[in-house]
């Protein structure tokens, strides 16, 4: 994933979460929606949304490398 200078709102993000429901699993979707109930910094919430980006797309390799980055976020 490249370096992106674009500040994502919450509601972006959330918005994000939303569409990639279906491919991600359960439990950790569950896990991100409760997350975003916090206050979190913009840092936290570029790099929740650039983790959601084309997840969908992703192959599974890096689906699992990207499931390892949202659990070390969300603990």
């Amino acid at each position: 994933m490249g370096v992106c200078n674009i500040d994502h709102s919450h509601d972006s993000v959330v918005k994000k979460l939303n569409s990639q429901e279906a491919f991600l699993p359960v439990v950790l979707y569950e896990k991100i929606h409760r997350f975003l109930e916090n206050d979190l910094s913009q840092e936290k919430l570029n790099e929740l949304f650039h983790l959601l980006k084309k997840y969908d797309l992703a192959a599974e390799e890096e689906r699992e490398n990207r499931n390892k980055k949202f659990a070390a976020m969300i603990s």
